[in-house]
């Protein structure tokens, strides 16, 4: 025993919530499990006791010939409590909306609305990726790979650069190295040490450590410009921006849209009444 709620269950408040607001609700017309009509307007919801994978296709397959499509399901789907937020980003990408059932009490919520998808821009996570994106040099990670080890970062290859020139011509400036590696915040990374492979030996002088050492030959074959020359040499802008000063790529501008209009109304009281659209 699964203790499911059966899909039969499903439907007696789904098609009550409907009928409130106003569609005429029948079942299993053709493919749609609850097909509800409003002045030529059409609303498809498909139930099902467990959300998962087969309950999105078909109600991605519904939005050919409907209005605004929904699934149904009862409030204590296991894959609901575990994957929220994930289920909800998917199913605004896909325009579908979620209806949320207690079968025992008939109620029903809407807890999300289709609709068309407009996906919250980050602007700082944009800026940051075409930062790193311009800043790596050559392609040193296989996509895919595992991260236990970790990745060779575009600040990896700056610490690169400038523990080679430390290793090769012994403690240094910042400057002089900063100079020879085309490396433009070689004091910050010496400095700041987040590797642990830098050790300032006099005042502004800077030498290997042992770790530094030991890090230089663990990451010796994924260099800073795929195994030659320096980060002047290979092209590279240590800062992630073109010679301008600008981020390559730069942010494109993204019209408005209008939002569709739901044919549901939330509810948020515990009642199936709700305003009309």
């Amino acid at each position: 025993m699964t203790g499911r709620a059966p899909e039969t269950s499903l439907y007696p408040p789904v098609k009550a919530f409907l009928e409130s607001q106003g569609y005429l609700v029948k079942g299993e017309v053709l493919d749609c499990d609850v097909l509800g009509e409003r002045d030529g307007v059409l609303v498809a919801v498909e139930l099902k006791s467990v959300f998962n994978l087969k309950l999105v296709l078909q109600a991605v397959d519904r939005l050919a010939s409907v209005d605004w499509v929904y699934v149904a399901v009862p409030c204590s789907a296991a894959a609901l409590a575990a994957t929220r937020r994930q289920v909800h980003k998917l199913l605004r990408m896909l325009g579908i909306g979620l209806l949320l059932v207690e079968p025992g009490r008939g109620l029903v919520t809407a807890a999300l609305d289709p609709g068309e998808y407009r996906p919250r821009r980050m602007p700082a996570k944009r800026g940051r990726l075409l930062k790193e994106h311009g800043a790596l040099i050559g392609d040193p990670n296989p996509g895919g790979g595992t991260k236990r080890r970790g990745i060779m970062t575009a600040y990896r290859q700056r610490a690169i650069a400038v523990a080679r020139h430390l290793s090769t011509n012994g403690p240094s400036r910042a400057s002089t190295a900063g100079r020879a590696t085309g490396v433009v915040d070689a004091w910050s990374i010496m400095a700041r040490n987040y590797y642990g492979w830098f050790e300032r030996t006099a005042p502004g002088i800077f030498d290997l450590t042992p770790r530094g050492t030991a890090g230089m030959a663990e990451w010796g074959a994924t260099t800073v410009a795929e195994g030659e020359g320096t980060l002047a040499e290979a092209g590279g802008i240590p800062s992630g921006r073109n010679q301008d000063g600008a981020c390559p790529g730069g942010a494109s501008r993204v019209d408005s849209m209008t939002a569709l209009r739901p044919p549901l109304a939330r509810r948020r009281n515990g009642t199936n009444q709700g305003r009309k659209p």
